[in-house]
């Protein structure tokens, strides 16, 4: 059994390996330490050779070649926090040496593998440090020139502060910085970078006189409407962000975000707004969405299809846009959705003459499909510059009840967030547009069902929520 005892870096196992594989040694016949570290194969318990001195066979015979690419990854994978990593590198670069050329080539290898994990998991705290580390000022720049000083503290979970520093040298190239961590320090002075020796955490400052300055900015450029916490925790784990000032400040966006998106919401301004009248009437609001091209939509579309029904009606249906049937005839829900809804209405007792029916988008989206026009979904800025005859809509008709027939028209009042899925059904707030709106199945859904059993089930659900619509007003 040979130890090899090796300073922790590539270079050094590179030197060492180069020997060892020149003389044919097998990886179970090496046991790799660091030196200053434990025994990898034996847990830091001794082997019997680990007394007395070993003579290392091929020292002054490097003559193994190993791949480029082995290179790059080991010199990664060199860093990795896991004391097996030195075992696994030799036992890589024998296999490549004695009749493996192509190993790194197997994606399915148990040790190509396992190199693979050991690379992600350096490049990703690399990416972390990069993202995660906040320098505080400690000196100010002086009269004669000289910089401002600042200095930061992180604890990475691999030996990267080598690999991560350079980074900041770039970024802040005519500043003067110290990183400190626990396992090394990095500093610059504006020409060179220099690595040292770690420190505690007290050897930081904890806090500076620019972090208020941080988190209002930071403040200022949050975006409400696309704040989600789950993700936030999932890529900023809690143990880096007792370093990030920003963090109390997150606390009370995140909580205050579901105000903001609704407030930030209200104030964009549809681009259809520009296309209607002013205190119309519906016959002249028709007339006027004729003419509408805020949206790219119009010019593959037939005609605009204008939702229809009694100004007074005190339940609205939504739905997402017209189908072909309704492009070629120019009314809303008279296709084969249009048809089962009548049905379902029908059986639900409800008069369709008794409600508004219209559309979030008002022009017909598709795509060919040989002679065929296929319905093709729109997109988020397309049913945002329709919103304005929406809106001018039910300023006309002032209903008690909005029902949501799809995804598409919920998320036009609820939210890109909301899920029709989660929430069919409910009797939810409706204000401003009405006292209560109601999410439910699109019937062009339906139509799409290929299974009998959940088409029924689905339609059930579909009239027992118009029903409980109506039964709200």
């Amino acid at each position: 059994m040979i130890v090899a005892t090796i300073a922790p870096t590539f270079a050094a196992f590179r030197q060492r390996a180069r020997g060892l594989l020149a003389d044919h040694v097998p990886p179970a016949e090496v046991v790799w330490q660091d030196g200053h570290g434990s025994l990898s194969l034996f847990g830091g318990a001794a082997p019997p050779d680990a007394g007395r001195a070993v003579a290392v066979p091929g020292a002054s015979t490097p003559t193994s070649r190993v791949p480029a690419a082995f290179v790059r990854q080991g010199e990664l994978a060199a860093l990795h926090r896991d004391e097996d990593r030195w075992d696994l590198l030799y036992r890589i670069a024998s296999r490549l040496v004695h009749g493996e050329p192509e190993l790194l080539e197997v994606a399915t290898d148990v040790d190509v593998v396992r190199l693979s994990r050991l690379v992600a998991d350096v490049k990703r705290d690399e990416h972390r440090m990069h993202a995660f580390l906040r320098f505080r000022r400690v000196e100010r720049a002086s009269e004669d020139g000289e910089p401002e000083s600042f200095v930061a503290w992180y604890a990475p979970e691999h030996h990267i502060v080598a690999l991560a520093a350079p980074h900041f040298a770039r970024r802040y190239p005519s500043l003067r910085w110290v990183i400190l961590s626990p396992q090394a320090s990095a500093v610059w002075d504006g020409t060179t970078l220099r690595f040292g020796a770690g420190a505690p955490r007290e050897a930081a400052p904890n806090t500076d006189e620019l972090e208020e300055l941080f988190r209002a900015y930071y403040g200022a450029i949050f975006n409400p409407a696309r704040v989600n916490p789950a993700l936030f925790e999932k890529h900023v784990p809690r143990r880096f962000q007792q370093e990030m000032p920003e963090i109390t400040t997150v606390r009370a966006l995140i909580n205050a975000a579901p105000q903001r998106a609704t407030a930030m919401a209200a104030k964009r301004v549809s681009p259809s707004l520009a296309f209607v009248p002013p205190a119309a009437d519906h016959a002249a609001l028709a007339r006027a969405a004729q003419g509408c091209t805020a949206c790219p939509i119009h010019a593959a579309a037939t005609q605009t299809v204008f939702g229809e029904g009694p100004v007074t009606a005190r339940v609205v249906l939504v739905g997402e846009q017209p189908g072909d049937r309704e492009d070629q005839q120019g009314h809303p829900f008279v296709g084969p959705a249009g048809q089962l809804l009548d049905e379902v209405l029908a059986s639900a007792g409800i008069a369709r003459s008794d409600l508004y029916v219209t559309n979030a988008v008002k022009h017909f989206k598709w795509e060919p499909r040989g002679k065929r026009r296929i319905h093709s979904k729109p997109n988020a800025m397309e049913v945002h510059a329709c919103n304005g005859w929406l809106e001018a809509e039910l300023a006309l008709v002032k209903p008690e009840v909005i029902v949501c027939l799809g995804a598409t028209a919920a998320q036009a009042f609820l939210g890109r967030a909301f899920k029709v899925t989660q929430r069919r059904g409910q009797l939810l707030a409706g204000a401003p547009w009405a006292k209560t709106i109601v999410a439910t199945h699109h019937p062009s859904a339906l139509l799409r069902m290929e299974d009998a059993g959940a088409r029924e089930r689905a339609r059930r659900e579909l009239g027992e929520d118009l029903a409980r619509a109506c039964a709200a007003r």
